[in-house]
C-alpha cells in the first residue's frame, strides 16, 4: 500500500499453506468480523450489509469478547501481540493471502455484496452537464428555449 499508510505483515503457515498476513495497525478501530457494527439493507438477506466506516464509529473495545485458537488469543493489547491468531481469524482489518497485499479501506463503508450497492453509490454522483453562455454558467437541464437559441456553440 502506498500513500504513507502504515502496514505490518508477517509470513505464516495457515492450514498448511504459506500465506502473508497484514494489517493497517489500527487496532484501536478493530472490532472483529463478528462484532463490528453493520447496517443491514434487506431483512430477507442477512448477507446484505455494510460494515460502518471508521468515521461512523467510536474507538473499538479493547476486548470485543471474541477469542481464537487453543490459546484463546484475543485482540492484541500491545504491539508485540499484533498479528496473532485473533488478527488472522477474526480481525476485519487484516489481510490473509498471497502478494500483493490488498487491505480494506475503512475510511468508507465496506459492503458485503458490493454489486448490490455500486449503483447506489454511482447514483449519488453529479453527472450534470454545464455550459457557459453570456458569461453565465448554466446547467443544461436549467436552460430555456431562449438560452438554446442564443447559443451557437452548443452541438448535441
Amino acid at each position: 500500500m502506498g500513500g504513507g499508510i502504515n502496514m505490518i505483515q508477517k509470513d505464516i503457515t495457515y492450514f498448511g499453506q504459506s500465506v502473508v498476513v497484514a494489517c493497517d495497525e489500527k487496532c484501536n478501530k478493530a472490532w472483529g468480523m463478528n462484532s463490528r457494527p453493520k447496517e443491514y439493507f434487506d431483512k430477507n438477506n442477512e448477507d446484505d450489509y455494510a460494515y460502518l466506516s471508521d468515521e461512523e464509529l467510536d474507538e473499538a473495545p479493547i476486548d470485543p469478547g471474541t477469542y481464537e485458537g487453543f490459546e484463546m488469543a484475543g485482540k492484541p493489547e500491545t504491539k508485540e501481540e499484533r498479528l496473532n491468531k485473533w488478527c488472522v481469524r477474526e480481525c476485519e482489518r487484516s489481510y490473509r493471502g498471497e502478494l500483493p497485499i490488498e487491505l480494506k479501506d475503512f475510511n468508507k463503508r465496506i459492503y458485503n455484496i458490493p454489486s448490490l450497492h455500486i449503483v447506489n453509490e454511482v447514483s449519488k454522483m453529479d453527472y450534470s452537464v454545464w455550459i457557459t453562455l453570456d458569461d453565465k454558467r448554466l446547467k443544461i437541464s436549467e436552460m430555456t428555449t431562449d438560452h438554446i437559441k442564443r447559443s451557437r456553440a452548443v452541438n448535441f
